[in-house]
């Protein structure tokens, strides 16, 4: 479509070599061609996740990757101690509840970070089957330490389940290093494909739990059924084909530039497009010691409605940004930063935020943003 620019924290605008891989003919999913290319995806996702561990992948959504990590690893009776610290946490919660777990909440401001000794101190008080936290909170803007909390339950017989669907590919992930036992991801966002694809790994302290009789049942969400697929190079139902191509072509565009690169570049340009958005006077949303480079999070001034500026962006330029479904409504503004994108991206968006916002009344010295900007990336250089 002309003049459409998906800015959205997810899903984000697919590279047009990432679409004519996707565009290939289908083949068959239980035959060499696909067997050959599902092993080659997880050959090229293990390094982003930082693990050695066999990858697991679904036809789903991120959401039904947080599902399945559930029911994979809880059995009746057991109990979960679930973070919440915004809109995922919460989700992660409702999925708990619907599938009759046992949960105790550790909750957070929304716009902070848990603190690990919190979580250190709610294990020495109970026993918990799984710590359950999102990596990369994406309707906050802030990141979890998760090489604190996996020092914490190294040694614990509690479970680090991690949700990255909003930061594998674009915030660092070293599940091996860190101790994350299940972390799931999905293929909308910093990973540069279209919905439709999920992933799980798993550490081998997690594979004891979920190899357990009296775990809950599970059928297509079984990690057990699908690790034994991997075996033979296949998923255990019908895998969405043409995404894993083009799971591929996004893997080799991220290895060719460099993880590192990927990494930096990421983190440079959030950077750039927050300084831009403090000269237009807006402020950050989030308090914790790291906020994300994936999504960049504003809060509107008080005499402004967050969802007149995203759809004035949208009905005046094009540009698609997100604001909450949230308790967060109209108080926030998000911007995607993740995947195929560089700094003409940011000025772009910092240009249509200007006029928008400029429209609405606010007064704001010409240019101001896109010379702050500039001026981090030049420092950065």
């Amino acid at each position: 479509m002309a003049n459409y620019r998906l800015r959205l924290p997810g899903p984000t605008e697919v590279p047009e070599r990432v679409r004519q891989a996707i565009a290939r003919p289908v083949v068959n999913h239980r035959g060499p061609e696909f067997r050959a290319e599902l092993a080659r995806a997880e050959a090229l996702i293990q390094p982003v996740l930082g693990t050695v561990n066999r990858v697991l992948f679904f036809a789903c959504s991120g959401t039904g990757m947080m599902e399945a990590a559930l029911v994979n690893v809880v059995a009746p009776g057991e109990r979960l101690l679930i973070v919440v610290h915004g809109q995922f946490g919460e989700r992660f919660a409702a999925i708990a509840r619907m599938l009759g777990a046992e949960i105790d909440l550790l909750e957070v401001p929304w716009g902070e970070a848990v603190d690990p000794a919190a979580v250190a101190e709610r294990v020495r008080q109970a026993d918990y089957r799984a710590v359950v936290v999102v990596h990369n909170e994406s309707s906050t803007s802030v990141v979890s330490d998760l090489q604190g909390l996996g020092a914490v339950l190294r040694d614990n017989p509690a479970l680090l389940v991690v949700d990255s669907v909003s930061g594998l590919g674009g915030v660092e992930m070293r599940q091996d290093d860190w101790g994350v036992d299940v972390v799931v991801s999905a293929s909308q966002k910093a990973l540069m494909c279209p919905p439709g694809l999920g992933l799980a790994s798993l550490s081998a302290k997690a594979w004891a739990v979920v190899n357990r009789e009296d775990r809950r049942p599970s059928f297509y969400w079984s990690f057990g059924k699908a690790l034994a697929s991997m075996e033979k190079s296949e998923t255990a139902f019908t895998a969405p084909v043409s995404l894993v191509g083009g799971l591929c072509e996004a893997l080799d565009m991220i290895h060719a530039e460099g993880l590192p690169n990927v990494l930096a570049r990421h983190r440079r340009l959030s950077d750039a497009l927050r300084a831009g958005g403090r000269a237009l006077g807006l402020t950050e949303f989030g308090r914790a010691p790291v906020l994300s480079s994936t999504v960049v999070a504003f809060q509107v001034p008080d005499e402004l409605d967050g969802a007149q500026i995203v759809r004035a962006m949208y009905q005046d330029h094009g540009t698609v940004i997100a604001g909450s479904r949230n308790r967060l409504s109209g108080r926030v503004i998000r911007i995607g930063t993740m995947g195929a994108f560089d700094t003409g991206t940011i000025l772009t968006d910092l240009a249509h935020l200007e006029a928008v916002l400029t429209g609405m009344g606010r007064t704001i010295t010409p240019g101001a943003g896109l010379v702050a900007a500039n001026a981090l990336l030049t420092a950065s250089i």
